[in-house]
């Protein structure tokens, strides 16, 4: 059996630990303090507050919302 290659926000985990030295685990236990927001609102808040690029935020609060059913 070969490895299945990760796809959509989930590939972007690694380098979200690496550039920012946080395991992904992190990220979400911010963004479970701001569910109230939209997805857009999320994204930028991890921008703004915490230096993410849009990228990033974006794969982060999309994974996160997914898997919360936000």
């Amino acid at each position: 059996m070969s490895e299945e290659k990760v796809q959509g926000p989930a590939s972007y985990f690694p380098s979200i630990e690496k550039k920012y030295g946080y395991p992904v685990a992190h990220w979400f236990s911010l963004l479970e303090g701001v569910t109230e927001m939209k997805h857009m609102e999320m994204v930028n808040w991890l921008k703004s507050e915490h230096g993410l690029g849009h990228g990033h935020a974006n794969a982060l609060v999309a994974y996160f919302r997914s898997k919360n059913g936000l």
